[in-house]
């Protein structure tokens, strides 16, 4: 069987996320990789760190690698440069008048430099020439060495055990830039000045001897191999870490032979419409043109994409991007069911998502005489949550406005919400706010307004331990103390479906809820309610008691208390049956 070792990577179409796959460079083809365990292989540093090629299989059919977006093989690092590295270059670049480096054409130690990290494109990705940043823009094609193992002081006789491969390497320079600042790092890093690419392959897979060859316009332009180099790759990788570390996916460009624009007479420099082709021996061809005036750089736009924060509770939803919809702003998780005149409105409690309502859905068959509006708020179930976004009563209850509006609900036809535990206070917020919205009002087992400060500092002792210890540092308690001594000796579903809802929660977001309902300190005007009222509860629900919920039935005018017996606070886990009948009654 073929090695599936030329590593490419690219946009997966189904994801939009990074992916490797191998390049069959005959047949333009790209062969999906993956580990062993089934998981996609999302860029080359994993390749590196997993070590052997066998730890990868092919993943599904091969896709044309024409259909794709093709990525820079390696990036996020600056890129590790040698200059005048080949006798003819050195001596072509000393006599040229752009060299401000040394006096004598060879020189005594390796010139190194670094090309910024924003410079790096991928292979067919266009390159600016930056017109009023220079007017000598010139191509140098190279070999890039990729290190596989961290170093330190690397002996040159030990060098090729931390050479993990090679892939091209494209050291677009603005000559002048590099002669007036008497170094090289501005010259050679402005933005799409490191084409990358397209493959990389382990130096297992090749010959010990790479030849390089870089066409302009088809034109042949620089021919050499690594023999010619003045400087081996031992020797740079001795000299490099000497006193720093290098790292695992370093990439270091070992420098470019003679025939650079430079060196012709006179001096050639590229221009808009111009295609540079580098090709070396095992590794194909890096091809890139140069783009016409005025063309949008690329490298800003994908800075201005990048983040470096990461939505919280995304990775059930290929992070964030599927199955949601935009509600108030926020990537929700929102399930419309059934096509009834009458629609209906669940918010799930802290804790749960919207299946908790789906035992009570499908026991009283109201997909067949409503539609049904269900959502998990930020940061539950699958929607995630941004570590920017500050949770609160008044955050969800305008967000509970989204689903409204995404529902289609208007005061001409109002809905039934259903809330539990902490979004009962979301729910009433949101009725206050909007009293023609909601013509009855379903409240199971809902917490104190205002919380008092007791409980308060326990949901906040709760949030920090979950944030450094997981939702299995809480899951006994809580279960334990939200759940019915009745339900623990004989609902073994119970009990599990609430471990399972708890569990799994992301700890972060969870985190955040729990200071949402810990800040709910104001006391909400529940008199003012103008929707018919049921409150529902368990007779053994610690945090909810029958005595609050006596006390809210009291405050709010015409509304109706219903107390079940030998269930504590997850009433639809724990007497589904029970919680339908009372329900019955109410819709």
């Amino acid at each position: 069987m073929a090695k599936l070792t030329n590593y490419i990577a690219y946009e997966s179409p189904e994801t939009s996320f990074s992916q490797i796959g191998h390049l069959d460079i005959e047949k333009n083809t790209i062969q999906p990789l993956s580990f062993f365990s089934g998981t996609p292989v999302k860029n080359l540093y994993q390749v590196i760190e997993a070590g052997s090629p066998d730890k990868l299989v092919a993943a599904g059919p091969p896709i044309s690698a024409d259909r794709v977006k093709i990525l820079p093989i390696i990036s996020g690092r600056d890129v590790l440069a040698v200059g005048k590295n080949y006798m003819e270059h050195a001596k072509e670049f000393n006599s040229s008048g752009f060299d401000s480096s040394d006096k004598v054409d060879r020189p005594s130690h390796p010139v190194i430099f670094t090309k910024r990290g924003t410079s790096i494109i991928a292979h067919r990705e266009d390159i600016l020439l930056h017109e009023d940043f220079t007017s000598t823009a010139d191509y140098e094609g190279e070999i890039g060495v990729i290190l596989g193992k961290s170093g330190f002081r690397i002996k040159e006789e030990d060098a090729w055990e931390y050479v993990w491969g090679y892939t091209i390497i494209n050291d677009v320079t603005a000559r002048e830039r590099q002669r007036d600042h008497k170094q090289f790092f501005i010259g050679k890093s402005a933005d799409t000045y490191c084409p990358i690419g397209p493959i990389a392959v382990p130096k297992e897979d090749l010959p010990k001897t790479l030849r390089v060859q870089t066409y302009v316009n088809g034109e042949l332009r620089q021919d050499s191999t690594t023999e010619d180099l003045i400087f081996p790759i031992p020797k740079l990788l001795a000299v490099m870490s000497a006193g720093q570390t290098l790292q695992p996916g370093d990439v270091l460009a070992t420098g470019t032979p003679a025939g650079v624009g430079i060196g012709r007479q006179p001096p050639v420099f590229l221009k808009s419409g111009d295609e540079i082709s580098i090709s070396v021996t095992g590794l194909g061809t890096l091809t890139n043109q140069i783009a016409q005036p005025n063309q949008s750089n690329i490298s800003v736009s994908r800075i201005k994409t990048t983040s470096a924060f990461e939505l919280n509770n995304a990775s059930k939803t290929a992070g964030g991007r599927a199955g949601l919809r935009m509600v108030n702003g926020k990537p929700i998780s929102y399930h419309k069911i059934g096509s009834g005149n009458e629609n209906i409105v669940f918010a799930h409690g802290l804790g749960g998502t919207k299946d908790y309502w789906t035992p009570l859905i499908s026991t009283l068959s109201l997909a067949h005489s409503a539609t049904l509006h269900l959502y998990d708020f930020e940061g539950h179930g699958l929607s995630p949550t941004h570590p920017l976004s500050q949770l609160s009563i008044e955050s969800l209850a305008a967000d509970l406005a989204g689903i409204f509006e995404t529902a289609g609900i208007s005061t001409s036809a109002p809905a039934t919400l259903f809330a539990h535990s902490m979004s009962c206070l979301v729910a009433i917020k949101f009725s206050l706010n909007n009293p023609g919205l909601v013509k009855r009002l379903v409240l199971l087992n809902p917490p104190p307004s205002p919380l008092p400060q007791a409980s308060g500092s326990l949901f906040l002792a709760r949030a920090a331990l979950v944030r450094t210890k997981g939702m299995v540092a809480i899951v006994d308690a809580a279960v334990d103390a939200s759940t019915s001594d009745f339900s623990k000796r004989n609902n073994p579903l119970a009990i599990a479906a609430t471990r399972l809802s708890l569990l799994g929660q992301d700890p972060e977001a969870y985190a955040k809820a729990c200071h949402a309902l810990s800040s709910a300190r104001t006391r909400l005007e529940v008199e003012k309610l103008a929707a018919e009222t049921f409150i529902i509860t368990g007779k053994e629900d610690r945090f909810s008691t029958p005595s609050l919920c006596e006390e809210y039935k009291n405050r709010i005018k015409g509304s109706r208390l219903l107390e079940l017996e030998n269930v504590g606070h997850w009433l639809v886990f724990e007497d589904t049956r029970g919680l339908a009948t009372a329900i019955r009654g109410i819709i």
